[in-house]
This record gives structure tokens, sequence and C-alpha cells, in this order.
């Protein structure tokens, strides 16, 4: 405890028995971050602040006694704390220039008086002087004091004060410390441990072989990594260390190394491993070079090589103007027979931003790229390593991926999945994943039978608890296959192909993984191919749902982004929306709408919530997590693939009457009728249906007739989209059924009622069972319905009475019959042949559809053409089948009808006798 960030501190000698802390930046780190935790350990520890030390902290201060005010006895010379201990000493005593301090409270306090000098307390404090006997045998190492005073600070829980203080509390100060130091380092570093660590991996792939190879053997002198990195102890990582390798050269002795971030050096070797004995250089290719005349030879030649490859030269002026040049054929490189100088070329080109447009299309043009494809069907997989590496990378560029495909490398990748070699197979799947971008890919991927292949790298089945090296590198594999098959699956016969393959079950399992990157790729994949109704039934019936729901909490916004997605196309099923319920899955969704930056994960949850409130089940639920109120806050300032969703998800709020309520009081009624201008056809589909369930609320009438909603929900009667047409006159129906004055509404719309006669030649059935429903509510207007009638309702109504389609048939015989209100319609109708088609409808299964074809035709009979007709078609048998129907309406519809029937044979019967 302590010591680690006593050997963080830099001090000069002043003399043999005397050390300052030298001005430097990291020194001006530590005496902050000392500061911090001295000024505030009294309020966060006020119990340990009040203990006391057993030796005096002792200094020169700059404070002198007018600095001090209440609390202390105050003399010309001398200043007392009133605190004092059990043998009545003094907690604080200043005897300027010295002050003598035996605790942390008086410590703190002395800091708060100091002002702007605090930082020259600190430091003068752990330059101070003391005394005692309890400090380790002095040795003669001249930084053995400079520890001591050091540790006056951070030790003094065990030198000092009482037992009961607690250690761990300078434990964590000790760590706090070291971590913020780490930090404050890491941004000044040249070298950094991915630097380091790809350096070594690239050397150790060339030793052994001999004289062939580069070095004899590479090594780290621990096997331990830190979670940033690091190899070397947390107070080496202070001063700068990565890591410490031993290297064994071809021509000389072992070298010790360090790598930090200042550069490479030799060390002092297993005895005295942190001494430098070299200078130090900017990387440990430079350092060997230096160091073995026989690597330097193999590394020249890898040089040369590179620059056989190609050159990019950049202008240092301007590091936009990037140009390169080929200096000669890359095919050479290939034949040239030499494994090392090839694979140590391919290094050498990672050594350029390959992710830079102007690297991509150097290697384009200068023949490489072909080069690169022929190296996967060599037998050298260390060349098939460093070729995907490279191809890996680079084909993340569209122009990049279409030239592949044209080149056939495809299928050259393809064939490496079944490769025995894990790492190969790897990134072979993940260069696939970027090549698979385009429809012309994903067809190749499945053609070459990478489906298949992609599929099998799936079966895995670690031990997620205690994972062994190869289980690892399976994991990686897997990975890598379910990446691959995230972007195929863009395709839809490549979803079959995955389904037929066995792809779901494996996917399933993988799903139960705890590791974030393996369930992106696999429910990224499930998501994309949820569109698929098969994909639905499988992610429900295989128990998936559970894990979506779980992952919903993760900590991984990606990852909750595409679980929400999966469960938004899932939830078109009944049984899955229970499930999420089930699962406790509702609650997390709601959650997700606090994370209103992130507009795709804001999406995706609003979707899911928006499928999910289908079951009024649900929608109980999210209004107790206060669901209703967050959505309509959504209605402004989003893009439109949220407000799709968000009033989608109203819209089934509105089903429950106690909700329409509440979205009026929560100031929704008004954007979503705003919304109503929307260019968007998904979005006026929703918000139409959305306005039409509100409108049913007679307060909520109010404002949308306030709002002119009426002349905008009839407006979008004109738009091309049927979707839009057939929910603008559902909502159209709502909002004159409930306005105060909504014939005059309708007739001051000029061309509004033409509008909807002509839409009854429409030949979608949705638009013309909607458009007869809205005929219905404006026909219940007398002025109405004789300009509809003028208008030429009654044909267009009349020619749509043989259609099949049970919805449209209950409308449309719900307008005959509110039409046959007016005039000499009923005779029209009649003329028109619309009464033996409705007779017919009678024989319909949907009970709907009976009883509006039953209050049809009792209008209809009023007239005497049409109770012959009806009569000819034998329309009584039925109708008094009717008469017996536990619906009222359909008794007295059908009991009229006969009736008319009836009085109409008597009328006519006593003139037929009497014509004989």
């Amino acid at each position: 405890m302590g010591i680690s960030l006593t050997r963080a501190a830099q001090w000069t000698m002043v003399s043999s028995s005397t050390a300052k802390l030298a001005s430097t930046p990291m020194n001006e780190s530590l005496l902050k971050e000392i500061l911090h935790f001295v000024e505030h350990f009294s309020s966060q520890h006020p119990q340990e602040a009040e203990h006391v030390f057993e030796e005096p902290l002792q200094w020169s201060t700059t404070l002198v006694p007018s600095d001090f005010k209440t609390d202390y006895d105050i003399s010309d010379s001398d200043v007392q704390s009133h605190e004092r201990d059990s043998e009545g000493h003094p907690l604080l005593q200043l005897s300027p220039p010295t002050v003598y301090v035996r605790s942390f409270s008086q410590l703190s306090k002395l800091l708060h008086l100091a002002d702007d000098k605090k930082l020259a307390e600190v430091r003068a404090c752990l330059e101070g002087k003391f005394e005692s006997n309890l400090h380790p045998k002095q040795s003669n190492h001249q930084h053995s004091s400079i520890t001591h005073r050091l540790n006056v600070f951070v030790l003094l829980v065990t030198v000092y004060s009482h037992p009961i203080m607690p250690p761990l509390l300078f434990q964590d100060m000790d760590k706090q410390i070291l971590d913020k130091l780490l930090k404050d380092i890491s941004e000044q570093v040249r070298l950094n441990p991915k630097a380091v660590k790809n350096e070594v991996e690239i050397l150790q792939m060339f030793c052994g072989g001999g004289d062939k190879g580069l070095l004899k053997s590479l090594r780290y002198t621990s096997d331990f990594q830190f979670s940033n990195g690091y190899r070397a102890p947390l107070w080496r990582q202070v001063q700068g260390d990565i890591c410490y390798l031993v290297i064994e050269p071809c021509d000389t002795e072992t070298l010790y190394i360090t790598c930090s971030t200042a550069g490479s050096f030799l060390n002092g070797g297993e005895e005295n491993g942190y001494e430098r004995t070299s200078d130090a250089y900017e990387d440990l290719v430079t350092l060997l070079k230096s160091r073995s005349p026989h690597f330097a030879d193999k590394i020249n030649q890898v040089e040369n090589s590179a620059n056989h490859f190609f050159s990019i030269s950049v202008n240092q002026h301007n590091a936009k103007h990037l140009k390169y040049k080929a200096v000669a054929s890359m095919k050479q490189l290939q034949h040239d027979g030499d494994q090392i100088v090839t694979v140590d070329t391919l290094c050498a080109m990672m050594d350029f931003n390959l992710m830079q447009e102007s690297c991509q299309m150097a290697i384009q043009d200068t023949g490489g790229l072909k080069v690169l494809l022929n190296l996967l069907d060599t037998d050298e997989h260390k060349c098939k390593i460093g070729s995907l590496k490279i191809l890996r990378t680079i084909s993340h560029n569209s122009q990049i991926r279409r030239v592949i495909v044209d080149m056939k490398g495809v299928q050259s990748i393809v064939k490496i999945l079944d490769s025995p070699v894990k790492e190969l197979k790897a990134l072979a799947a993940e260069t696939i994943a970027n090549v698979a971008k385009f429809r012309r890919a994903r067809r190749n991927v499945r053609l070459y039978g990478g489906i298949n292949k992609l599929v099998s790298l799936l079966d895995c089945l670690p031990n997620f608890a205690s994972l062994t090296p190869s289980q690892e590198e399976d994991i990686e594999v897997a990975c890598c296959g379910a990446l691959a098959l995230w972007s195929c699956s863009r395709s839809t016969k490549n979803k079959k192909a995955i389904r037929k393959a066995g792809g779901i079950p494996l996917l399933g399992r993988l799903l139960k993984s705890p590791l974030q990157k393996m369930l992106i790729p696999v429910v990224g994949t499930l998501q994309e191919c949820a569109s698929e109704e098969s994909y639905r039934n499988d992610i429900q019936t295989l128990g998936m749902i559970k894990d979506l729901v779980r992952n919903l909490s993760s900590d991984n916004d990606e990852l909750q982004m595409h679980c929400a997605s999966a469960i938004f196309k899932c939830a078109e099923d009944k049984q899955t929306r229970d499930l999420v319920r089930k699962y406790k899955g509702l609650q997390p969704l709601v959650s997700l709408l606090h994370k209103a930056d992130n507009k795709q994960l804001l999406a995706a949850a609003t979707g899911a919530i928006w499928k999910c409130s289908i079951s009024q089940e649900n929608v109980t639920k999210f209004q107790e997590y206060k669901a209703l109120e967050i959505l309509v806050n959504l209605l402004t300032d989003q893009p439109e693939e949220v407000l799709v969703n968000v009033v989608g998800a109203l819209g089934e709020f509105a089903q429950i009457p106690a909700n329409k309520a509440a979205i009026r009081e929560f100031g929704g009624i008004k954007p979503l009728v705003k919304l109503l201008t929307s260019p968007n056809q998904a979005l006026l589909v929703n918000v139409t249906k959305a306005v039409g369930a509100c409108a049913t609320n007679k307060d909520n009438m109010v404002i949308i007739d306030q709002l002119d909603g009426i002349r905008l929900v009839w407006s979008l009667l004109k738009t091309p989209s049927a979707d839009v047409q057939s929910s603008a006159a559902w909502a159209l129906c709502a909002c004159i059924e409930n306005a105060e004055d909504a014939g005059e509404t309708a007739r001051s719309l000029i061309g509004g009622f033409q509008l909807i006669v002509k839409l009854l030649s429409s030949t979608n059935n949705e638009v013309l069972a909607s458009i007869c429903a809205a005929i219905c509510k404006i026909a219940k207007d007398e002025e109405n319905l004789a300009i509809l009638t003028d208008f030429g309702v009654v044909p267009s109504l009349a020619k749509l009475t043989n259609t099949t389609h049970d919805r449209l048939r209950h409308h449309l015989a719900d307008a005959i019959a509110q039409c046959c209100m007016w005039g000499s319609n009923r005779a029209s109708f009649g003329e028109a042949g619309a009464v033996a088609p409705l007779v017919r409808n009678l024989k319909s299964k949907e009970g709907s559809v009976q009883r509006s074809t039953a209050m049809a035709l009792y209008q209809l009979s009023r007239n005497p053409n049409n109770c012959i007709t009806m009569h000819e078609k034998e329309v009584v048998q039925p109708l008094i089948h009717m008469m017996g129907s536990d619906d009222e309406e359909l008794q007295e519809a059908a009991a009229g009808c006969v009736r008319s029937i009836r009085l109409l044979y008597m009328l006519l019967d006593p003139l037929q006798n009497a014509s004989y």
C-alpha cells in the first residue's frame, strides 16, 4: 500500500540527505490528486479524520499566525488549536516557520486556510522532515529517504495512525491517484500498447527456422495483461513502461528490452530489469537493427520488397494531398518464392493507413488487389493470413468490394472457410461480412456454398464461465461467422438458405452467450431475418424471446437497438406480444425511451412499443410505467422513423377511452393534427388512425375541429396511396360522427363530395370499404345526401354489390341503407340491379354482413319493385331464419323486410283474384 504511489513521484537530489520534488507535469498531477484527497477526507470520512497520529507531521509552512481565525489560541509567536489529544498536546501547533499537525481534520483545515498556497503546502509536507523509529532500516540507496518522506503521507495508517484506521481507505486513494496519473500520461505518449503488441506479433511470426528466420525467439517476461493493454506493473506504468521482452537474435547474445511510451531500450536483465542501459529507439525493429546485423539484413530485404510493391509519398505541408505511384509490377511479389519476404511485404503494407481511400486505390491501381486474391490460392497459411488482413480492411471501400467480386475473389474467400486453421476461417468470414454489402456479392456467397459453411462456423459449445484458449478461438470464429451471415441475410434467398442450413437453432444457442461481441451480430442477423414469418415463428417457438428481452437491459446501446428491432418485427404475432409481457420486457422498452439522443435506438424501442401495444393487456402495463406521457413528448423534433412508431403506438393506446383524454391532457392533440401535413405515407397512415381514435372523444374533437383537422384529413383522400386513403376515410368517419356541425363542415369543402364518389371506383377493397363507411356517416345529413345523390352515389354503390369481400359488403350495405333515405333512391338502387346481389350476401357467415344487409334490404323493400325482386330471389326463408337471431337489430330488419313483402302480396292477391 502506497509503494506504487511512492515510486510514481519524481525527485531531484539537493544533497546526499535532502531531496525535492521535481517540477514535472507528473508531480503536479500527483500533488493535485493528494490535495483533493486530503481536502475531502474530513467530509467523506468524518470519524476517521478525528483519529490522532502517533507522531505529528512537521514541515516549514508559509502560513503566519494572522492567517488563523477561530478555533485556535493565537499569540505573536505561536498558534495552538483548541482541539487536543489525550495527553493535552494541541492537534495543530504553529511555531513559525514550523507547523506540527496530528490529525487529518486539522490538516484539512490548514489547507483551507492556505487558500491559493495549498499546493505549496502539500509539497512542503511531502518534503518535510520527521522523526520515527518505526521506519524500515535505512539503505544506502539515494532514494531511501525520499521513499520514507512520501510514506509519511500515503503509509500514515501503518506508520503513525490509530490502530482502527481502515487501510482500505488509503489503498483506494493510492489506486485512484495512480489511475488518474496513467490517464494523464496516456494523452502524452508516443507509443501505445496496441502498436507494441502488433510489432511483437509480427516479429514472432518469423522466429525460428535457423538462419532463415529473423530471430531465434521472442517472449514477454509476463503473460499477464492489464485491461489497458500494459504488461508492466502499475507503478512502472506511471513511468511509461508498457512491457518487457526477452529476445534471442540469430547472431548475438540475448537481449532484455523495455518497451515504453517513450520508445524501446535495453534494460538490466532479469536481475535489475528496470534499469535502462541504452539509448531509446523509436520502435522495436530499429533497436534490433542496431544490435543484430543478421536482423538488419533480413529487414532491409523486406523494406526493399515493400518499396518494390508500391510507394506512397505524403506532402508534409498538406496531409490532404496524398500521392502514390506504382514503381514495379506486383506480380513479381507472388513469384519470388521467398515466403518470409512475401509475408514481410504484406506486414509492411499494413503499416500504411489502409482505411484511407488513397491507399486503397493505390493497391487497386498497381494490380495489388489481384495479387492479394491470388495469394489466397497458395498453400502458405501465413501468406493467406496477411492477404486476408489487408482485404478485410480495404473491403470497407465499396469500389474495392465490387472489384473483388468481379475478380471472382468471393469464391477463393469462401473456400478458406473449410480451412483447419481457425484464424484463417475467422478472417475469411470477416472479409465476407464486408464484401457482402451489395446484392451480387451476397448472391455469389450463396452460389459458392458460402451460406452452409458460414452456418457451420456457428457450431460451438463453449463453457463461457471458463474458456480454454482453443474455445476462445472457436468463439472468435463463431463471431465472425455471425457477422458474415448478418451481411448475407439482407437477401431474401439467403434468409431461406440460412434457415435450410440449420442456422436458426445455432443462432438461438449463441443468443445465450454473455459476450457482447457475439450477441451483436447474432441479434443483428435474427432481426434482419425476422421480416420472414417462418423466422418469427421459429424465434418464438425456440424460446429466443426471453433472451431478446434479457438483452434489452444490456449496457450496450447497439445490442439494445437490435433486440428492440427484433421484438418490433416479431411482435406482429399475439403470442410473441404475450411472451414479451411474460418475461417483463415492457418496462425495459420504456426505459429505452430516455435515450432520446440515440435516434436509431429510439426508433427501435418505439417500434417495439408500438407493436406490443396492439395487445390491450400490454397497454395497461405501459400505463403503469408512464409510457404515454413520454410518447406524447416525442411527437416533436424527432426523425420520421421515430415519429411513425410513436404515432402508431399512440393510435393503439387511444383504443382505451381513458387514454384519449390523457393524450389531450399531455398536449398530444395539436402535434398529431400538425403531422397530418407530413409527406411521409407511413406516418400519414398512423397519424390518421391516431387522430380518428382520439376524435371519438368529444373534447378532443373540439380541438381537432378548431385546428382545421377535418379539412386536413379530407384532403388526404387525394393522395395516391391506397393505405393513406383508407386510413384517412376511417378517421373521417370518427370526425364526422363526433363533430358538432360536421354536415356544414363537409359541405364547405370544395370538391369533397365529388372526391368521395370518385373513390368508389377504386380497385382497393380497403379503400372502398372505408369510403362506404364515410358515405354512411356523411349521408346522415339530408342536404349532404341530396348532394351525394346528385353526384351519382347510387349507381356507384350499386356497382359494388357483387363483391365477395365481407368487410366491403358490411359497409356497402350500411351506405345503401342510409342512401335509401332520400327521394327515389330506393327505386334507383333496384333499377341499378343492387337488390339481387344483396340477397345473396345474406348467405355470408359474418354476422356484421348479415345485419347490415338485412337493414339495407328492409329499406329497399319499401319499394314494390324491389320486393318483387327479393321474393323472386327467395329472400323470405333466410329472413325468417334471421328473425330468430339474438341480435335485435337483425331481428327487426328481417321482420320489417318480410312484412313489406307480405303487405305487397296481400295487396296484389285480391287484384289477381278479381282479374279472373
